[in-house]
């Protein structure tokens, strides 16, 4: 459970980090931070699941 929360920790400091960039206007830094959310975000969800059941 620990790994899932860790996982959702990095989820959300790459959300912040699409936001910032955004405002930067900085493209290819917003779209590594926005894969990176979602791959991050995917594991997380997974785990928490697989730890349930």
């Amino acid at each position: 459970m620990v790994l899932a929360i860790m996982l959702l920790v990095a989820t959300i400091l790459c959300v912040f980090a699409v936001l910032r960039e955004s405002k930067n206007r900085n493209m290819f830094a917003v779209g590594f931070a926005g894969i990176s959310a979602l791959i991050f975000g995917w594991f997380s969800i997974m785990t928490i699941i697989s730890e349930l059941f």
